[in-house]
């Protein structure tokens, strides 16, 4: 049997193995480059021009619509998003469980540790600026909007976790466009609906993007344990 033959009878194992083939690598650094410019553009922005004047400019109310459409699609970052996701990877994609684990483990760990060490009981935008007829805060019916802890935003952090992800796992080549979009409108519901400053939000998508990266090189790892 000639050496093509066998590559051809191997093929199939090789490719069964938990190797990086199996994850969309130039989606996510796409996905990662986006996610960079935004977060940092944010955080310039707050520090150069002020993070008050910048959540004002960005509150702006858009209308009922809008309203309506922020008022639920903030939750597309509520935690609860990563359950179904790890009960998924436990029965179907189990080698790539240390992926999933550790960017919920980082992101979370980054998050609270901004909130509870770093910037204990920080003032959101309501408790830390007052609404006067000249700058309004908006708000929206039916939220409720609350007054610390407001450094990253955990809701950001999911979001772009999650999107960056998607990258990762989903094999469209052009996914991140549209994960990019939907992760930075989460991002800014959390604005419209005043319960961030831009540059929360700005840390938040920073958080996401270390998560991830130190979850790839975990998975990385775990990789080279099982090819070995």
């Amino acid at each position: 049997m000639g050496r093509g033959s066998l590559l051809a009878l191997r093929l199939p194992i090789f490719v069964k193995r938990p190797t990086l083939n199996n994850l969309n690598i130039v989606s996510f650094r796409n996905g990662a480059k986006w996610a960079i410019v935004s977060g940092v553009m944010l955080i310039l922005f707050s520090l150069l021009g002020g993070k008050d004047e910048l959540f004002l400019l960005l509150n702006h109310d858009l209308g009922p619509t809008a309203d309506f459409f922020f008022k639920y699609f903030t939750h597309a970052g509520d935690g609860i998003f990563w359950v179904p996701l790890v009960l998924y990877f436990i029965f179907y994609k189990r080698k790539l469980l240390p992926l999933i684990l550790s960017a919920i483990v980082l992101s979370t760990l980054l998050v609270q540790t901004g909130k509870k060490i770093i910037y204990p009981n920080e003032a959101r935008p309501t408790a830390a600026i007052e609404s006067t007829s000249q700058s309004p805060i908006h708000t929206v019916k039916g939220v409720t909007v609350h007054s610390n802890n407001s450094f990253p935003s955990g809701h950001t952090t999911t979001a772009f976790s999650l999107f960056l992800l998607g990258c990762l796992l989903l094999p469209f080549t052009y996914f991140w466009i549209i994960g990019f979009t939907l992760a930075l409108l989460a991002g800014y519901s959390r604005v419209y609906l005043a319960q961030h400053f831009p540059l929360d939000v700005g840390a938040g998508i920073i958080c996401a993007i270390i998560s991830v990266y130190l979850s790839l090189q975990i998975q990385k790892a775990f990789n080279k344990k099982w090819e070995a």
